[in-house]
């Protein structure tokens, strides 16, 4: 190096200038650092369940309590799940995207299995009137319906990457894309879960306006989708019934109107800032599902508005990163998968929330990574591991995760090693 230049990069590192790819500089805005995604992921992730885990403790300790004479036992499967989930949501985000498209087939196959032997009597078990989960005996059951959401994803994805240069022709667009989205459709139908539908349906559709589906196209599934909804609501009188008192819910407050109402009793008298944490009453029996399909009212009973927005917060820091991912990856099958997952946790956190809310009629879809059951926990954090994998690669982002060396825990191992 030169005399001439020295000066010079004395004087950059008098100002702070941060080397290439490092993510602690001050220069630029923090949203535009290449480690933005991979840290909103993960911290809200962490978040999230966190709460979670802390809303489940509250929300269903009066009904474990009556059951089995503990308050902690649902509370201790839920942790159970996550304790497996984390570690396999941390091994998921050190995958290759390679590795995930050579999982595509295997995954939807497996789903599709269980979705078939959900149908079959002896094995599959209705649970709230729907038929959409495997017993295994014991405390353990299986709603295959949830990982079918992750099969789709990674299947769909990978297909229109490989079609890609096909994708300008409309056969090659939907064939076979709505022929195998449609029959994971069914069998979810054919159990009665509308809400999950729901969700894939929102699956199906990110992934047509990523590969620039022209909108025609979706005026058209979107008038077939709500003559099928129609359609399912006039077939079965509970779902009329519940589309009814959504409608209209002073009509039947005592009867179908009751979990509504409910629900809207516990967040209007969270004010503010809540009860305080374990202070709710409505878990007593007021509010059916408390800890799973309907947690959200009792966040917002015990920890108030700020509780509940911070919860919205969350979820849309989640979505922006998600969005973000998609739209800087030079990747179509990251673009397409990141873009599904998005979609999915979105839609479904908006679903089961607008449901609390009244705004939606009750179709029984949990919150992504707060609600009770260990089916829908592991493929969202299996999802979410794969969003971590995909920010690991945006630009810049494995400069910076280089720059920064070992994590605490591994630096702190190596110094004992050494000592």
């Amino acid at each position: 190096m030169s005399s001439a230049t020295k000066p010079a990069v004395r004087r950059g590192a008098a100002r702070g200038a941060a080397p290439a790819g490092d993510d602690s500089g001050p220069s630029g805005r923090i949203l535009d650092r290449p480690l933005t995604s991979y840290h909103l992921v993960i911290g809200c992730t962490t978040f999230l369940l966190g709460l979670g885990l802390v809303m489940v403790l509250s929300a269903s300790s009066v009904r474990a309590y009556a059951a089995s004479g503990s308050s902690l036992s649902i509370f201790q499967k839920q942790l159970m799940w996550a304790l497996i989930g984390l570690p396999l949501m941390w091994w998921v985000s050190r995958l290759p995207v390679r590795a995930f498209r050579a999982a595509a087939i295997p995954l939807l196959v497996g789903a599709v299995v269980l979705l078939l032997l959900v149908l079959v009597p002896g094995i599959g078990v209705s649970v709230n009137g729907n038929q959409n989960w495997i017993d295994f005996g014991g405390p353990f059951r299986l709603q295959p319906s949830e990982a079918a959401k992750l099969a789709l994803v990674v299947w769909g994805a990978d297909l229109l990457v490989r079609k890609h240069r096909l994708l300008t022709q409309w056969r090659h667009l939907l064939v076979p894309l709505l022929p195998v989205s449609g029959t994971v459709l069914l069998l979810v139908l054919l159990g009665g879960d509308l809400g999950t539908a729901i969700v894939l349906t929102a699956i199906v559709a990110a992934l047509l306006f990523v590969v620039g589906a022209p909108a025609r196209l979706f005026a058209i599934l979107g008038a077939a989708g709500v003559a099928m909804v129609a359609l399912l609501a006039v077939a079965a009188p509970y779902r009329l019934r519940r589309i009814e008192v959504w409608l209209h819910p002073e009509t039947d407050y005592l009867s179908a109107g009751w979990q509504v109402a409910h629900a809207k009793f516990a967040l209007g008298s969270g004010g503010w800032w809540g009860l305080g944490l374990g202070a709710g009453r409505e878990k007593w029996g007021g509010l059916p599902e408390a800890h799973t399909d309907f947690i959200f009212a009792v966040i917002g009973e015990e920890l108030g508005l700020i509780g509940t927005l911070a919860v919205l917060v969350l979820f849309g820091l989640l979505v922006y990163a998600g969005v973000r991912i998609s739209l800087r990856s030079r990747d179509r099958f990251v673009r397409l998968a990141a873009s599904a997952t998005t979609a999915w946790l979105a839609v479904q956190a908006l679903v089961n929330i607008g449901t609390v809310l009244g705004l939606l009629p009750v179709t029984g879809v949990p919150l992504p990574l707060v609600s009770y059951g260990g089916s829908a926990l592991l493929p969202t954090l299996v999802g979410l591991g794969m969003l971590v994998a995909f920010a690991r690669q945006e630009p810049g982002a494995a400069a910076a995760l280089a720059a920064r060396g070992h994590g605490p825990v591994r630096r702190l191992l190596s110094r004992r090693r050494s000592g």
